[in-house]
């Protein structure tokens, strides 16, 4: 029997608002920022989330998370249906998911002491007396790889990767069953990416974690992925394992994310032939019709493109592709990677 996955997204949709006047506001228009996504997480694994800034990544994110509340669709997590709940439900669930934010310098308080900022969500859940807290704390700052004495220090001594580091312990504190880490490496150094990339994995083994993780950089997703989920425009077009979508791409926009990473072999390098997208990204508040790729895909065929939304079909065991003509051969076919290391932290 397989066993249900941690958290599943049923056609989840986000859509902001747009209004006109001051005292009475009318509607004249909205922001469909996630538009009917789908997808699972099973116990133990890392999706990756991947898609260029402004397809709707965070946003999903934060209504997974219930930070916002969905316009749409259906949220399960660990075979309860979390959609809509509030109060003291909703409350008893936060403690099983916890998110580490993008901005180290902008998500912690800097008015707290890290060891207040570590262990804030221990004493909301009461778990533990003050002493026991701030024992744990201590710990946990060990575990993350900063000394116990930063406990009554502030943020702002901190670099960027330690900040991002406590941002991790906090939300290790209350041992929660599902951590989504939204873009957590983006506004560190390549060196310090690679250390805390690191740390999220053997804490994964070492807690039993569950992962989403969201990132605009192919080589990070690729490095602490077992499945990638490619969005564009509010939408999940393309969901594979990791092996899967990089070496074989099937939707024409997960080929061009590939064919603009750098390669750092000048002769493979000189011989790609990469795929070039027209035009800017469009409009989230007036979306092209059926498929939102169709006006910069190199496969536009009229009559079918622009007419019929294409769902999220099965072409291969575990990979599935919204495209009604997916790439039958990846164009750099012959330029495959190895999976990419990361340096030992």
């Amino acid at each position: 029997m397989l066993e249900e996955p941690l958290l599943k997204v049923e056609n989840l949709e986000k859509h902001f608002p747009i209004t006109r006047g001051i005292i009475f506001q009318k509607e004249i228009g909205r922001v469909r920022a996630v538009d009917g996504v789908s997808f699972s997480v099973n116990k133990g694994e890392t999706l990756g989330v991947v898609g260029e800034s402004g397809c709707g990544k965070s946003t999903m994110a934060r209504c997974v998370m219930r930070l916002l509340d969905p316009t749409g669709g259906k949220v399960t997590f660990d075979g309860q249906d979390i959609t809509n709940i509030k109060g003291n439900d909703l409350f008893k669930v936060r403690r099983e998911m916890m998110m580490v934010f993008q901005d180290p310098y902008a998500s912690l308080n800097p008015r707290k002491r890290v060891g207040s900022i570590v262990g804030e969500a221990l004493e909301v859940h009461k778990m533990g007396t003050a002493a026991e807290i701030k024992r744990k704390v201590q710990d946990l700052l060990e575990v993350v790889g900063l000394n116990p004495e930063h406990y009554n220090r502030f943020p702002f001594e901190f670099s960027g990767g330690q900040r991002q580091r406590i941002g991790v312990a906090r939300a290790l504190a209350v041992r929660p069953k599902l951590i989504v880490c939204d873009e957590p490496v983006s506004a560190l150094d390549v060196s310090v990416q690679a250390q805390i990339l690191n740390l999220l994995k053997r804490l994964q083994d070492e807690f039993d974690l569950t992962y989403v993780f969201i990132a605009h950089d192919l080589d990070v997703v690729r490095h602490i992925s077992n499945r990638v989920a490619v969005m564009y425009l509010g939408k999940v077009v393309e969901v594979g394992e990791g092996s899967q979508l990089y070496n074989r791409p099937l939707h024409p926009y997960s080929g061009a994310l590939l064919s603009a990473v750098p390669v750092p072999n000048p002769n493979v390098a000189r011989n790609r032939k990469p795929i070039v997208l027209e035009g800017d990204v469009p409009s989230p508040i007036n979306p092209p019709s059926a498929c939102r790729f169709h006006p910069r895909c190199p496969r536009f065929q009229a009559g079918v493109c622009d007419v019929d939304e294409p769902q999220l079909t099965e072409r291969e065991a575990g990979h599935e592709v919204a495209c009604h003509y997916p790439l039958e051969t990846w164009p750099m076919a012959d330029l495959r990677l190895e999976p990419g290391r990361v340096a030992a932290s």
